[in-house]
């Protein structure tokens, strides 16, 4: 099964496309979690526990995981989110040449999917297209204001740098396993690039703290349904927004570790409620 495949039993299953970013900043780790061991992979933990029955999937950010503490925490993270039949999904945007690029393409033995980079061409991303049982999620159209400054614009051909990824990254689908990002703040680019590539499954940030466009998220975020689960394929992404949420909520609380984590799951199991509304 391509992870596709699996996503789709997932989503099924638990009637969800949401993916929680498990981004632990380590300025935002919550003072009751200071003196643990690992207190990045102690905070996960929670907000594993407190969120798995609404993800589709869980999507670690590897900015926040990038020292010896770190992948430990990271390694400990995939291993019980794993635990609870949850994928996961690396936020890594890699990509390279050669030796290195097939080097990255090793973080597939430990995740599920990854997410990269397609500014250096198909040869940079061949590693991790290989690994047919791999999603491989190619970076097209992203959500902050700045990504207009080289996916806007034009080619030769009058199509915009984000539609041309768009069309590569559908030629390069051979094994089943390839999606796309692409910012749900940018609606009307969403629903273009739906038309443009209907079978492509999108991960779609920018839903919670950046304000995204909810319903354009789920209407064209999704695939149309077609998989063995007969679901849409597809996932949006909130991560500040479900895993810090209990931070107001601790302050003025005397459970404080218990008020914080359980709003982190009212606030997955919310937005899996609005997700589902448009689904």
């Amino acid at each position: 099964m391509t992870f596709f495949d699996r996503l789709a039993d997932r989503i099924d299953r638990v009637d969800s496309v949401v993916s929680v970013g498990l981004d632990p900043d380590p300025d935002r780790i919550p003072e009751f979690l200071a003196d643990r061991d690992l207190p990045r992979w102690a905070f996960n933990r929670r907000i594993v526990d407190a969120t798995h029955e609404h993800a589709a999937c869980f999507k670690p950010n590897a900015a926040f995981y990038e020292d010896p503490d770190g992948w430990r925490a990271l390694e400990e993270t995939v291993a019980y989110a794993h635990g609870k039949d949850v994928p996961v999904l690396l936020d890594a945007k890699r990509a390279d040449i050669g030796n290195t690029t097939r080097q990255y393409a090793t973080l597939l033995d430990r995740v599920d999917a990854i997410t990269v980079n397609p500014y250096m061409g198909r040869d940079s991303l061949q590693p991790f297209l290989e690994r047919e049982e791999a999603g491989v999620f190619v970076l097209c159209r992203t959500s902050n204001p700045g990504g207009a400054d080289l996916q806007d614009l034009d080619l030769e051909s009058g199509e915009p740098v984000y539609r041309r990824v768009a069309a590569l990254a559908d030629l390069w689908n051979e094994n089943g396993n390839v999606g796309l990002v692409v910012g749900a703040t940018a609606p009307e680019e969403l629903e273009e690039l739906r038309t443009e590539v209907p079978d492509l499954p999108f991960l779609v940030p920018g839903v919670g703290a950046q304000g995204g466009d909810v319903e354009a998220a789920v209407e064209y975020g999704l695939t149309d349904a077609g998989t063995d689960a007969d679901v849409g394929v597809g996932l949006v992404n909130s991560s500040r927004g479900i895993i810090f949420a209990g931070e107001d909520v601790a302050a003025r609380s005397d459970r404080a570790e218990d008020d914080y984590f359980g709003a982190a799951g009212e606030a997955a199991k919310r937005l899996k409620r609005r997700l589902n509304e448009y689904r």
